[in-house]
C-alpha cells in the first residue's frame, strides 16, 4: 500500500533555512551581472510547482526574460521607478495566469475530470479561481528563488496590458507579477527593513 503521508511531515527546517526564506530575506533592488543559468531557473520552477492550489488547478505560468532583446521589449512596460531594477537583473520572471488552466483538470485532478466543464461554463468562477491560486503560487515562487540561493525582486508596478500585448498576444495568459532574479549587488541592493505588525495587531484566538 502506498502511504499518503509525507515523510517530511512534522520536520521543522533549521534556523539558517528560516533566515534564508523568511527572517533575513529582502526584496532586491539591484543585482550583479553574474548570470542566472537555465538550470537554476528550471530548478526554481521545480520547487515552486509544489504550491497547494484549489483542486490542484495550478493556473500560474512563467515567462523567463533573459536576452537583451527580451529585456528591450519588457523595460518600456515597467513603471519608471522599476526600470533600472529590472535592467540590472540577469533574469526576470513574468508570472501570469493561464485563463485556460481548466483544460488541464482531467490530468491534474483526475478524481473529478468533469470539473473542467463546470469551469468552462462559468467565466467568473474561472477568473476568480485562477487569480487567487496563481497569487498563492507566486508567493511560493519567491520562496523558491530564495531557496535557490538567489535574490528576488517582486514588483507589481508595470503596464499589465502592455506586457500582455507584447508577450501574450493570443490573450490566453495574463500578467500578474514581475520578479527580478539574480545575485544582489554589493551596494544599494536593499532598502532599509520596514517594520512588521506585531501579534497583538494580527492574531486572534478562538
Amino acid at each position: 500500500m502506498t502511504s499518503t503521508t509525507s515523510s517530511t511531515a512534522g520536520t521543522a527546517i533549521d534556523e539558517l533555512s528560516r533566515q534564508i526564506l523568511f527572517t533575513e530575506a529582502r526584496t532586491a533592488n539591484a543585482f550583479t551581472d553574474t548570470p542566472v543559468t537555465d538550470d537554476e531557473l528550471a530548478g526554481i520552477w521545480d520547487l515552486a510547482k509544489w504550491a497547494p492550489t484549489a483542486a490542484n488547478t495550478q493556473p500560474m505560468r512563467v515567462l523567463y526574460v533573459r536576452t537583451d532583446e527580451g529585456k528591450a521589449r519588457l523595460l518600456p512596460h515597467m513603471a519608471e521607478g522599476n526600470q533600472a531594477k529590472t535592467a540590472s537583473a540577469p533574469a526576470v520572471a513574468v508570472l501570469a495566469v493561464d485563463s485556460r488552466f481548466h483544460d488541464h483538470l482531467p490530468t491534474v485532478f483526475p478524481i473529478n475530470p468533469g470539473m473542467r466543464d463546470a469551469f468552462e461554463a462559468d467565466e467568473a468562477m474561472r477568473t476568480g479561481m485562477g487569480t487567487f491560486n496563481a497569487a498563492l503560487q507566486a508567493g511560493y515562487f519567491i520562496l523558491a528563488v530564495r531557496a535557490a540561493g538567489l535574490a528576488a525582486g517582486p514588483m507589481a508596478g508595470f503596464d499589465h496590458a502592455g506586457i500582455d500585448a507584447e508577450f501574450f498576444a493570443d490573450g490566453r495568459w495574463r500578467s500578474q507579477l514581475v520578479v527580478n532574479i539574480g545575485h544582489p549587488a554589493a551596494e544599494n541592493a536593499w532598502f532599509d527593513r520596514l517594520p512588521r505588525l506585531e501579534q497583538a495587531d494580527t492574531l486572534t484566538w478562538a
